[in-house]
């Protein structure tokens, strides 16, 4: 599925009420995360990090306004160069889950962290869906992928889920009005069904075990800053495309 649909979904009344709670636990979530260089991989149309302290950002995609235009399992980084990376609602959406995955976690620095939003199965969004209509559209045509089972598949390639959330009780209404009167749902799912919620948010760290990674303090500034991307942009600013 082209992200830009699914971009262009945040705009809807839903969109707009999803995107505002995930916003709000990035804006919690990043600011304190620290390091040299930030990814945000997907939805290149939003700065879903931009309380991140991070100098150097990046976003990536295979079409849209992206820093760098790449397929997301085929990153033009250099492994272990990246200290955060973001993955808003890609594995869903992408056909090689597994493989965005692992290539996340090859460009990612050892106690590199991974924040991972996706919507929820086991909710009335993952009802709608399965069974309701306009399954051919964004967002209910992308394969939801269960928290349990994202967290075994970070388990296998050494990540350590740290903190997350649940979040968006509504149900999937398409109109102001209807949000509205479901508003109640928010505080009442939270406290009665805790696992409803439309969307998951994750933390995660990349275990290395029995790496520990010390840089003297003259060396940082050579050791880490050395560029990572095969040119993000030409010159005038057009962006570089990257996909094969």
């Amino acid at each position: 599925m082209s992200t830009n649909a699914l971009a262009r979904w945040f705009s809807t009344p839903l969109g707009a009420c999803l995107l505002e709670k995930e916003q709000a636990f990035l804006d919690a979530a990043t600011p304190d995360l620290f390091g040299f260089h930030a990814l945000q991989l997907g939805l290149a149309e939003f700065d879903l990090l931009r309380e991140n302290r991070i100098t150097h950002k990046m976003r990536i995609e295979a079409l849209g306004p992206a820093t760098v235009l790449a397929k997301q399992h085929e990153l033009p980084i250099a492994t272990h160069s990246v200290d955060l990376v973001l993955l808003p609602h890609v594995l869903e959406f992408s056909p090689e889950p597994h493989a965005v995955l692992r290539e996340v976690d090859r460009i990612l620095m050892p106690e590199g962290r991974l924040i991972l939003i996706g919507f929820n199965p086991w909710s009335l969004w993952g009802v709608r869906s399965a069974l309701g209509p306009g399954r051919q559209e964004a967002p209910w045509n992308g394969d939801f992928v269960s928290l349990l089972r994202v967290k075994d598949w970070l388990t296998l390639l050494g990540f350590e889920v740290s903190a997350g959330r649940v979040a968006c009780y509504v149900p999937p209404v398409s109109t102001e009005k209807w949000l509205s009167r479901f508003a109640f749902m928010e505080s009442a799912g939270s406290r009665w069904w805790s696992v409803g919620g439309a969307v998951y948010m994750i933390e995660a760290i990349k275990r290395v075990p029995g790496v520990r990674v010390i840089h003297p303090a003259w060396q940082r500034g050579v050791t880490r800053e050395k560029p990572i991307a095969v040119g993000a942009r030409r010159a005038g600013g057009q962006a570089l495309r990257l996909v094969k």
